[in-house]
């Protein structure tokens, strides 16, 4: 019986943009290389296959500190009035080039991807003048799908009328299609009282790459 052996072949596709490949028809089983990575086409969506993790996947972090409401020009919160918490992105640190998860014309948190899973730390200083009776309620945004209004805090004044607090907390949330698609925002209420916010910082790390 003849030997028979077995041949390798080598195929080098050119490295596309990004911007090329969106333009590509969804094919199963389609293999791309991009500036970005490797792509293959699962289920009839692109699936990064490497890197995994690093610059260029939409994994890192990216801090937006606000520039409009500093401690000679406070937010004003009206009693039982809600509110938009405000964040004009007037400095933004990144982790890597391209890396955005707010949007400060639209003033909404966003996501890049369905079920990616997110933290975000908020950051501000606050006070009131009556501070037995004020306090601060913030919950993120409802909307259709998951109750992301559940995301929320309850910001009490520990110190005396008109002093100046330090507010920090960490949220972890995972982002729904409707999140994907319409991003949310954080609400703010002072009850109680009026109150001032100021020195607004959003701090968002994205932690899992569902894609």
């Amino acid at each position: 019986m003849a030997t028979v052996n077995n041949t390798s072949y080598k195929i080098q596709a050119d490295v596309d943009t990004e911007a090329v490949r969106l333009q590509y028809n969804i094919e199963e089983g389609a293999f791309v290389t991009t500036s970005a990575g490797v792509w293959t086409v699962y289920n009839g969506e692109w699936v990064k296959l490497y890197p995994q993790s690093g610059a260029g996947t939409g994994m890192g972090w990216a801090r937006y500190d606000d520039s409009t409401y500093t401690s000679s020009n406070k937010l004003a919160l009206a009693l039982d009035t809600e509110v938009v918490l405000p964040n004009d992105a007037g400095t933004v640190y990144r982790s890597n080039t391209g890396i955005d998860y707010y949007d400060s014309s639209t003033q909404k948190v966003l996501a890049d991807n369905e079920n990616d899973t997110y933290l975000m730390t908020v950051v501000f200083k606050y006070s009131a003048p009556n501070a037995n009776q004020t306090y601060l309620e913030m919950h993120f945004q409802g909307g259709n799908g998951t109750p992301y209004d559940r995301i929320r805090d309850t910001i009490t004044f520990p110190k005396g009328n008109d002093t100046e607090h330090d507010h920090h907390a960490v949220f972890q949330y995972y982002a729904d299609s409707s999140f994907a698609v319409n991003g949310s925002q954080w609400k703010i209420t002072a009850n109680g009282g009026t109150a001032d916010v100021w020195d607004i910082i959003f701090f968002i790390q994205k932690v899992q790459n569902y894609g």
